[in-house]
């Protein structure tokens, strides 16, 4: 009974399924590339440090060696793994945020026990804990299962070189990092039913010419290219696109980056601001020279399309925004869909 209540006030506060957290998840992904690129620029620098510094003893750099040598493939994975799954799926984009949490808790292991130096592993503990809670959103349970096993595996070694004190201090700070990612989620469910709320405002019409509309109204931008930088990203569906795609998209695929780079600077902002303008939150997304938009908190005749609704493929008569030539591959796509 007890269990039951409890399970059923996780789901009320805490959950959120995985296919509702597609902008978490492009997050978790692009973030994940960026912490594996720098993992794998601090291996690197270490391993030519040992090797050049230090070719001469490298026993004496043996357990340093063995740690660049598991840990460099895997954050090297990690890094290859989160850049393919551009396209994946919401868990899939996730996993390598996981791997990075195993990557980091499993080092503080290697730091105490392999290399001798309890302080380093005590201390790699905590800051990849609070690290990733604050740089990820992940599943408070799953994130709870990695530190506990990493902490059983710590204790005996806490114990023997710190005291009884310090292990007790051990499962005392866990505890807090895990409430601190249960307020977290708390906030991130909150968070998206107020985007759901939204959803019913901003509603993109995709087949024939494209028109973005909010609370009823046209979405009129400074600039006539904001209205195609926008339509181009509902039409990727949330994924990220980068700078370089955006220009060959907007000007010309023969366009040069340092020359329109500027122009393409100048509607993100007009983009940016026109939607400020109207509160509209967590729809245009920019991330490491990365944009995209949150497909979930808007009503789109295109994704409901997709998604197999009946009464939008009804609606399709062989026209994706029309005012766009880039769009016209995708009218066909669509067009060989309806008749399937």
């Amino acid at each position: 009974m007890i269990v039951g209540k409890l399970i059923d006030r996780y789901k009320r506060n805490y959950y959120i399924p995985y296919q509702d957290l597609k902008d978490s998840c492009e997050s978790n992904r692009l973030s994940a590339i960026v912490v594996s690129t720098l993992l794998l620029v601090a291996d690197l620098i270490n391993l030519i440090v040992i090797l050049i510094a230090h070719h001469s003893h490298l026993s004496e750099n043996m357990h340093s060696t063995i740690y660049l040598c598991i840990y460099t493939p895997f954050n090297l994975y990690i890094f290859i793994h989160a850049k393919k799954a551009k396209n994946a799926s919401n868990l899939v984009k996730t996993i390598p945020t996981y791997l990075l949490l195993f990557v980091g808790l499993s080092a503080s292991v290697f730091n105490f026990y392999f290399m001798e130096t309890p302080h380093n592993g005590f201390l790699t503990y905590y800051i990849t804990s609070f690290l990733f809670l604050f740089l990820f959103s992940s599943s408070p349970f799953v994130f709870l299962l990695e530190l506990l096993i990493t902490l059983s595996i710590l204790v005996p070694g806490v114990y023997r070189n710190f005291g009884l004190l310090s292990t007790v201090d051990a499962f005392v700070l866990t505890g807090i990092i895990f409430g601190l990612s249960l307020y977290k989620r708390r906030a991130e469910k909150k968070h998206f039913m107020l985007l759901k709320k939204q959803k019913k405002n901003l509603v993109a019409q995709t087949f024939g010419n494209f028109t973005l509309l909010y609370d009823g109204k046209v979405v009129k931008f400074s600039r006539s290219k904001s209205l195609e930088l926008t339509a181009y990203l509902i039409y990727k569906n949330g994924s990220s696109v980068n700078t370089k795609e955006l220009i060959a998209v907007l000007y010309d695929e023969r366009a040069n980056s340092a020359r329109y780079g500027a122009s393409l600077r100048n509607l993100i902002v007009d983009v940016k601001h026109t939607f400020s303008e109207l509160e509209v939150q967590d729809f245009f997304i920019s991330e490491y020279n990365n944009f995209r938009i949150n497909p979930e908190v808007l009503q789109c005749d295109y994704y409901d399309f997709l998604a197999g609704d009946e009464q939008a493929k009804k609606h399709f008569a062989g026209e994706f925004m029309n005012q766009y030539s880039w769009a016209e591959d995708a009218a066909g796509f669509l067009d060989q869909k309806a008749t399937k």
